[in-house]
């Protein structure tokens, strides 16, 4: 029974994977929302669906990383393959895909990382640089030369999101209300896990740690890859 369920769930997500899988990542990589995403798509795809796809997306392709930038944290990726027996009957086989570092799907996560790996192990970065931001006016011209400075793909903010909507839901509904429209619709429409995560400083979550930042309801670290510098940020 239980081997029947699993081949139904292949079955079910290859089937989605196949009518809207491309679709969803493609649409993601442009900008739009979970909501926005859904409305574009000719094959009808239920909301939850989408959001994990886009999740998987930013994991593979580092926009998010479950580790401290830089680390180079492996991660396994899965796949259904169909297959047919000596009669051409179709059948799914789950298989992992060769380990690689995050975000070298696409190229410029990859290469951010390596560079990182590089500037290391040849001595040139003696590690993270750990500053504090040092009043509250300073920190969105500091945001945007520092993004300036590394380029977004080799800036991140951690993000602490899955946390605060499971174990401080008033906090996070306070946080969804001072974001704009796009913001929150980004933010809440993403499956966040119940840990801390970094996510790439690109302009949408930018903008929103900004707002967060100045209604005194966000706190975490800043990463800046190039230039090897970490800040603190405190409610």
């Amino acid at each position: 029974m239980q081997e029947n369920s699993y081949f139904q769930k292949a079955l079910a997500d290859f089937t989605q994977e196949a009518a809207s899988g491309g679709a969803i990542r493609h649409l993601a990589d442009l900008g739009y929302t979970a909501e926005e995403i859904q409305r574009e798509l000719a094959f009808p795809t239920p909301i939850p669906r989408i959001r994990r796809v886009v999740w998987e997306h930013l994991l593979d392709t580092g926009v998010v990383l479950r580790e401290v930038p830089g680390t180079g944290a492996v991660r396994e990726k899965v796949a259904y393959v169909r297959e047919y027996d000596q009669y051409g009957k179709p059948s799914f086989r789950r298989v992992a895909a060769s380990d690689q570092h995050v975000g070298n799907s696409t190229g410029q996560a990859g290469a951010a990382m390596e560079t990182y790996e590089t500037m290391q192990a040849c001595g040139t970065m003696p590690g993270w640089k750990i500053l504090e931001v040092p009043v509250q006016e300073a920190f969105p011209a500091l945001l945007s030369r520092k993004i300036a400075e590394n380029g977004e793909e080799y800036a991140y903010a951690s993000c602490d999101f899955g946390i605060i909507a499971t174990k401080e839901p008033e906090r996070f509904a306070r946080m969804l209300q001072t974001l704009e429209g796009r913001q929150r619709a980004y933010v809440e429409g993403l499956p966040w896990e119940e840990r801390r995560v970094y996510h790439r400083l690109v302009p949408r979550l930018a903008a929103g740690i900004l707002r967060l930042q100045e209604a005194g309801l966000y706190g975490g670290e800043l990463y800046f890859l190039k230039t090897g510098e970490k800040y603190s940020v405190y409610l």
